[in-house]
């Protein structure tokens, strides 16, 4: 309160004089103290993926000397927002559209979702459609997803009753945008929509660097997509103003496990790298920025995502200001997000819905444009009903009931989010800085820098969860055993492949096929033109019948050469752990038999249990049977009912104390009786004692520290193994 409202509110000041601040050296003194001897630089201290180390406490100092802390709203460089009135004026706009492989399906999703809150008609599209094929049967397999286009009419399907003029469309077209951008436009003027096509809105975009990345493949040499690229620049300079044709995809990197800088640093590289390329082609880059759209991942790390996005409006401003072109004018970034492909789990799904709430916070803490939010059976199936609901009420919780729309900066003036942002545009900064020691993004690619760079982050992601630094609830920690999968309702790539097939021919039918070729000839004509006719072009072949296979064959036809790199591939953060599990779920399917672990636990309940309960939910992270027990008083005791259970493997529970006393016992025992059995022990061993443990016939040990993941891999594959000579011979195999 100020003193005005403190005399007429009735309430006397509060004077807070009396607690003094303490400094940080005070409050490092009294953590020491708290900490009882552990090392303070260890326990407090936290390195992130980004190489960023984050600190236990900050404070005001922390704000000394970071750039943009005293700036506006909507002023340069942006670190508060693109816009001085942040949200209040105009919200993110809200991005749930549809993969619905049938265009028809596709526009009636698209469809509901804008009746129940989006605002935005995204369309996903298919392998096919981005490769520039007509529907592919090597390609139509299994769980297919994404709109598939391929004739005039199905565009017309795919728009039908949707105005682009008062809501944005959001379509990733794939290595070119020309293809999907002229059979947009071809509907408008079969409508006879031509001038109204000119006040579309959205993004129709292509990312060709990011198909490098993530494929490994392009069809063209990049030369020639740049080509591409330029002439729809220009063709939409003119005919549609407000569409962009290029959509710079984080979401490339971002899936192979990169780190969020790393993800942002190598988007803007290849953003880089187009404005360049433009340049080549006479397109300065005051009209190349503003076709320029980011798609960036939200990952599961809250604080780091706020502050990667704060962070990327900085340094986006600095590099439009490298190109010397007006920072005010021209470097507002556009930032469309999505919570992320890469954390998802197929098992225990429902946790995915508290991911994707964090990620989208996150998302609107930050400040994106615009934002999707994936359904929280994404990594299993295409999103019905409940799951699409969900994912958009999220967002429109968020804005409503939550009230993110003000203040602008939520998170501004946080001594921890500012230093965090400003290490965040260092960071970014560095990769951007590296990859240009190469020579720029394509070089990157073509030599492998940036594949292995993230290849390391993945590889360091996946040890974290092996050993349980890193906890994926439902996952590689608190495994529910008992769920039931998710069903599968939706029809197999197959089946679509038949109608798609059927569709896409009987349009053939109906159109001239002489006159299509025709107007095919035509397209690399207008190439020597060297303007934006080329877009013409290919707008008449599709109105005059052809496909966009045809379209893209001719496009292919005409230069020659290909691309390749390494792949970053596409991941998920818990596919190891996923496939060990469902390893073991379909050997008990085949067999009829679990793969099963006693617990050899010592003395009574009190002394084991902690142990017991924590090998237990080691073990069933791999579904793996446990044998559980209340305990046994003696050594010999523990390893006849060990051997008697049949188990593959036994782990003895109790405490350090008792240890010494217990292991060798119980280990030789279950050894000389069945030395096929494995024995581990619970809990990280003294020093002094592991040899005779191991002498004894413990084979391994299960603590906090070790590695899950390859321990019960190792398990599983000796259990499956020794199996093996029993199948079909099931009288012969012990139960």
């Amino acid at each position: 309160m100020n003193e005005t409202e403190v005399k007429t509110s009735g309430f006397p000041p509060v004077s807070f004089e009396e607690f003094a601040p303490p400094s940080k050296e005070e409050w490092q003194g009294e953590a020491v103290t708290a900490l009882k001897g552990a090392p303070f630089e260890k326990r407090m201290y936290t390195r992130t993926y980004e190489g960023i180390t984050l600190e236990p406490i900050y404070t005001r100092d922390d704000l000394e000397k970071l750039p943009g802390v005293d700036g506006l709203p909507g002023e340069a460089p942006f670190l508060r927002g693109t816009k001085s009135e942040g949200y209040m004026a105009s919200p993110w706009e809200i991005a749930q559209g549809s993969a619905n492989v049938l265009p028809r399906e596709a526009n009636e999703a698209v469809k509901h979702e804008l009746k129940k809150g989006a605002t935005v008609l995204s369309f996903e599209l298919d392998k096919c459609t981005r490769l520039g094929l007509d529907p592919d049967k090597d390609l139509f397999k299994g769980d297919y997803r994404g709109l598939s286009l391929s004739t005039l009419k199905d565009a017309d399907e795919m728009l039908d009753g949707l105005d682009f003029t008062k809501t944005p469309l959001q379509i990733y077209a794939g290595a070119s945008a020309v293809p999907l951008l002229a059979l947009t436009a071809a509907r408008s003027r079969a409508h006879g929509e031509r001038e109204r096509f000119k006040r579309a809105a959205g993004c129709i975009g292509a990312d060709p660097l990011g198909e490098l990345a993530e494929n490994g493949a392009l069809p063209l040499p990049i030369d020639e997509l740049y080509d591409e690229m330029a002439l729809a620049v220009k063709w939409t300079e003119k005919n549609a103003p407000q569409l962009k044709t290029l959509l710079v995809r984080g979401d490339a990197y971002h899936n192979g496990g990169a780190s969020v800088t790393q993800e942002t640093g190598y988007a803007m590289s290849a953003a880089i790298a187009y404005i360049r390329a433009m340049q080549l082609r006479g397109i300065e880059p005051e009209k190349s920025i503003p076709q320029i759209k980011f798609s960036f991942s939200l990952g599961t790390n809250f604080f780091m995502e706020v502050a990667r996005l704060r962070a990327a409006r900085t340094v986006w401003a600095q590099v439009i200001e490298a190109f010397g072109v007006d920072v005010e004018k021209y470097g507002k970034i556009d930032i469309f997000a999505r919570t992320s492909r890469f954390t998802p789990t197929v098992y225990d799904p429902y946790v995915n819905i508290l991911r994707s709430t964090t990620q989208a916070f996150s998302g609107a803490v930050g400040g994106v444009d615009a934002m999707q939010v994936t359904c929280f059976d994404d990594a299993v199936r295409p999103g019905g009903e409940i799951s699409q609901r969900v994912a958009r009420n999220i967002q429109i919780m968020l804005q409503t009931e939550f009230d993110m729309l003000q203040p602008i900066d939520p998170s501004g003036g946080s001594w921890y989010i500012e230093r965090l942002t400003s290490q965040c545009a260092n960071a970014i900064l560095s990769v951007i800085q590296k990859v240009e020691s190469y020579g720029g993004m394509y070089s990157a690619l073509k030599a492998g820098g940036v594949q292995e760079d993230i290849e390391k982050t993945l590889k360091e992601r996946m040890k974290n969860l092996a050993t349980r630094k890193d906890r994926a609830v439902g996952t590689n920690m608190y495994p529910n055993t008992l769920e039931k999968p998710l069903e599968i309702s939706s029809p197999r790539g197959e089946a679509l492949y038949e109608e798609r097939s059927k569709a896409v021919a009987e349009f053939r039918e109906m159109a001239d096929g002489k006159h299509a070729a025709e107007c095919l000839k035509k397209i690399m004509r207008t190439l020597d033109d060297g303007d934006e006719g080329f877009v013409d072009a290919v707008i008449d072949a599709y109105m005059a019948g052809a496909t966009l296979g045809d379209v893209r064959k001719t496009l292919d036809d005409g230069f020659c050469g290909s691309e390749s790199a390494k792949a970053i591939g596409v991941h998920r953060w818990t596919e190891e752990f996923e496939a060990l599990r469902k390893r073991t779920e379909e050997f008990m399917e085949s067999t009829g038999k679990s793969i099963r672990i006693f617990l050899a636990n010592m003395g009574p309940i009190p002394q084991h249990k902690a142990r017991a309960d924590f090998s237990t939910g080691f073990m069933e992270v791999a579904h793996f049977e446990v044998l559980k027990n209340n305990g046994f008083p003696t050594p010999e005791e523990a390893a006849k009912a060990a051997i008697e259970s049949g188990a593959d493997v036994a782990v003895i529970c109790s405490s350090d104390d008792t240890y010494p006393e217990l292991v060798p016992s119980v280990a030789r025992g279950i050894k000389k009786a069945v030395p096929s059995m494995r024995v581990l022990l619970a809990g990280a061993p003294a020093p002094e004692f592991k040899d005779s443990y191991v002498e004894a016939g413990v084979d391994d040990f299960i603590h906090v520290r070790a590695n899950c993941y390859e321990i019960l891999k190792s398990i599983q594959e000796s259990a499956i193994n020794a199996a093996e000579p029993c199948r079909g011979e099931e009288s012969k195999c012990r139960s």
